[in-house]
């Protein structure tokens, strides 16, 4: 077991299998070889303890390409139920599609993502629900590390991003509008994360300015 695991806990084998991905020592990987996995939840709220996670759309890029094979969309089933937010997201509780357990999402999503980097776009709202669900079933946190949109786009647009007069928050239609993104499927899991994806294989080329891009590079606050 590795150090991220309690002592003489006894996590399941998915758990297990991807603890051991981040404690294995690793080549250096060019930025072309990279996994990197474009994802999204819709939820019933933004209350991280009392809101749960509705659906989770994930879809993979690879060598500046979205590999449209490689996608993973999960619904679950609906232990918490908020008619509000069913305008945005529009999965209601009973619509026939095809639903399991969170702990399967959990281990789904789990499997699916490996070690590669993840993105999404105000990704700490993702993070936070994903963490949540998981703590809920016992498990630890998301291992990955994480690229959000909307970070990425702010440094496209301003230097010094974190100084006050800077400190804006780009929504994800405005990404679609400046970086000329279809909006059709927004606000599905799928359908952002798809639209994630998108955003960020055209900021990459704002960001580079056609030097040769190295993953840290995306990591430096600047």
């Amino acid at each position: 077991m590795q150090f991220w695991f309690k002592k003489n806990k006894d996590y399941p084998l998915f758990w297990q299998k991807y603890g051991n991905l981040f404690s294995e020592k690793k080549q250096k990987q060019t930025f072309q070889d990279i996994r990197f996995i474009a994802f999204d939840t819709e939820t019933t709220g933004f209350d991280y303890t009392h809101d749960r996670i509705l659906s989770i759309g994930a879809i993979a890029i690879k060598n500046n390409a979205i590999e449209v094979s490689d996608q993973l969309e999960i619904y679950l089933d609906q232990e918490v139920f908020n008619k509000d937010t069913v305008q945005i997201h529009g999965i209601r509780k009973n619509n026939g599609l095809s639903k399991v357990l969170e702990k399967k999402a959990l281990e789904l999503f789990i499997e699916y993502i490996g070690d590669a980097i993840l993105i999404a776009h105000h990704a700490e709202f993702d993070k936070k629900m994903i963490n949540k669900a998981l703590s809920r079933h016992d498990l630890g946190i998301l291992k990955n590390k994480i690229l959000d949109t909307g970070v990425l786009f702010k440094k496209t647009k301003h230097q010094v991003y974190l100084v006050d007069k800077y400190n804006i928050h780009y929504s994800l239609d405005e990404l679609c509008n400046d970086l000329k993104i279809s909006k059709s499927d927004r606000h599905t899991a799928s359908g952002d994360a798809f639209i994630t994806a998108m955003a960020f294989l055209k900021i990459l080329p704002r960001f580079n300015k056609g030097k040769k891009m190295e993953i840290n590079d995306l990591f430096k606050v600047r």
